[in-house]
């Protein structure tokens, strides 16, 4: 048997993407920071075997055991991107996967776990002749684009863009690049503490968010409004303006979370120990003058996002103050980090 295997990371969105097209193609143009240890790990061992009529032949298996909940993800995954990968027929897989954070919960477990798979699908391509080295990290976003939009960006360290924005220089809508410009040092080294106030599945998957877009009264407003906030952004990330690019990140968080309730149905992702969290950091900021700000994805948990200065105010405060709202005072120091890694030689 032959062996790929990749650590790839999740990332926390500052603009956020929430609604797309046919063919996993964003409404609007986002970035992100790349986290560090929030990550997921997959093994993928492969043979060739004779080609049957199948379209492909892998089990998968999450922590050491057999994960059947996860193959149809998966199928759906190899589904869409049949065309890029058309030596699937004729392997046989077993897919090894681990996060080092909890599936489901609002950190994006989609992105760090489908751009592993990803990356390990474009490693076999590689050995097959299927991409060349030169393009492998783009053709590798393609197809975590392909199975959660988000994944895209977790192909790179560090600011990435993912979407086609009239700003930023070689954005596209298929896969994302390394954030192009200018960007303060400050930025190169920001803390995100995840605070785990909900572990599970969501209520109400991304996928299915994403779909109530479509139609939703304040769609439109919202793209325009994403495509604004990207252009600020770029200003904030030049010049190293803290208090504003707080204030923008958060302002996409509630953004985000305020689409999901006037959606048809509507529905809510926050808890009452979310809006606790809100409240007492946006008190801590006002009243200790520390440069910490909230963010969060499609789901209960809060991200903090902060420099590295006020790493040790920020982890006194969570310590102190919000580890109460967590479930079982659980929460993840992470940092932005360099992107994936090959384990494999």
């Amino acid at each position: 048997m032959n062996k790929v295997s990749w650590q790839s990371p999740s990332n926390i969105a500052l603009v956020k993407y929430w609604g797309k097209k046919s063919g996993q193609i964003p409404a609007n143009a986002s970035i992100s920071f790349t986290l560090d240890s929030c990550h997921t790990r997959t093994t993928v061992e492969w043979e060739q075997i004779e080609a049957d009529g199948a379209p492909f032949h892998f089990e998968i298996f999450v922590d050491g055991e057999e994960a059947p909940d996860f193959r149809p993800k998966i199928e759906t995954f190899f589904q869409r991107t049949a065309e890029l990968l058309p030596f699937l027929p004729s392997v046989r897989m077993r897919i090894d996967t681990s996060n080092s954070f909890p599936h489901s919960s609002g950190i994006a477990s989609s992105a760090s776990g489908l751009s592993a798979l990803s990356l390990c699908m474009g490693d076999i391509a590689l050995q097959m002749g299927a991409v060349d080295e030169e393009g492998f990290e783009r053709f590798c976003s393609i197809l975590s684009r392909l199975g959660s939009g988000s994944a895209s960006r977790s192909v790179y360290g560090g600011l990435v863009v993912w979407g086609q924005h009239k700003d930023i220089p070689g954005s596209n809508d298929s896969f994302a690049i390394p954030y192009p410009h200018h960007v303060e040092h400050v930025f190169s080294t920001y803390r995100d503490t995840v605070l785990l106030v909900e572990v599970g599945q969501k209520s109400v998957s991304s996928t299915k968010g994403h779909g109530l877009m479509n139609g939703h009264a304040f769609a439109e407003a919202r793209f325009k409004q994403a495509e604004e906030n990207m252009s600020e952004m770029i200003q904030h990330l030049q010049t190293g303006d803290l208090h504003h690019f707080g204030e923008l990140v958060e302002a996409e968080a509630l953004t985000l979370h305020a689409m999901m309730m006037t959606s048809r149905p509507g529905y809510m992702l926050f808890r009452p120990n979310t809006i606790e969290i809100l409240e007492k950091v946006r008190t801590f900021r006002t009243e200790e003058k520390v440069p910490v700000h909230f963010t969060l994805d499609a789901g209960a948990n809060v991200h903090l996002l902060y420099p590295a200065s006020a790493e040790q105010k920020v982890h006194t405060f969570v310590e102190q103050e919000l580890k109460q709202y967590c479930k079982d005072g659980r929460y993840i120091h992470d940092s932005v980090g360099g992107g994936p890694k090959r384990l494999t030689e």
